[in-house]
């Protein structure tokens, strides 16, 4: 695919998750100033612009379009705000972030992934992104407390450690469940977390990693 194919397929995406209802402008032009087709295998490269999942090795995906972009704009985020992505993936989603938010922290537990989206984002210039390789359940407790959690995979419930690393006012954006899931929006309070479930979704299992971990 040429440069202005490229840009044509990406701006016809942008159009079609507009009509789906993301309003955020902000969140819309970060979708753009993302290229997508670097996080995608070489061989699929010619579908980086299809609203839908797809395969990067691993039995992972890089999630639809349309949901990064509807997890982006319920996290709310300012650029001030440090951020946790759980479950690096390809690494899209923390492109997305870094364009929003002043610090993005990321979690993967499957180092090839890991290393892989840390040279992408690398390549392309992200500074104000870091990963390391981990159990997503535990989050990244040194570096609490977010304002805001993007949860890239669905436990089967919600970790009492992404609430706890929540800030006061903090946003858990996380789909939960097993046969069926439902995208969640947990917001911090003072008297406890408020709770509401968004849409039904289809993500991959959030699996426990290793206890150990490292930078990437």
């Amino acid at each position: 695919m040429d440069e202005s194919a490229r840009r044509a397929a990406q701006d016809g995406l942008i159009e079609e998750i507009a009509l789906q209802g993301i309003s955020s402008r902000l969140v819309l032009d970060a979708l753009r100033r993302v290229p997508r087709h670097r996080f995608v295998p070489a061989g699929l490269r010619h579908r980086a612009y299809d609203n839908v999942p797809l395969p990067i090795g691993q039995g992972q995906t890089i999630s639809q379009p349309f949901v990064v972009a509807l997890m982006t704009q319920l996290a709310q985020v300012t650029p001030l705000d440090r951020v946790l992505v759980v479950g690096t993936g390809s690494g899209y989603q923390d492109a997305v972030m870094a364009e929003l938010a002043g610090q993005v922290y990321s979690v993967e537990r499957l180092p090839e992934l890991a290393h892989r989206a840390s040279d992408t984002l690398r390549e392309l210039g992200y500074r104000n992104i870091h990963l390391r390789v981990g159990d997503g359940y535990e989050g990244w407790q040194e570096e609490a407390p977010f304002a805001a959690i993007l949860v890239t995979a669905a436990p089967p419930a919600v970790p009492p450690a992404l609430i706890d690393q929540l800030a006061l006012g903090g946003r858990l954006v996380i789909p939960v469940g097993e046969a069926q899931q439902q995208l969640r929006v947990m917001v911090k309070t003072a008297s406890g977390v408020a709770e509401t479930e968004v849409v039904p979704v289809q993500f991959v299992p959030l699996v426990r990693g290793r206890a150990v971990t490292r930078v990437v």
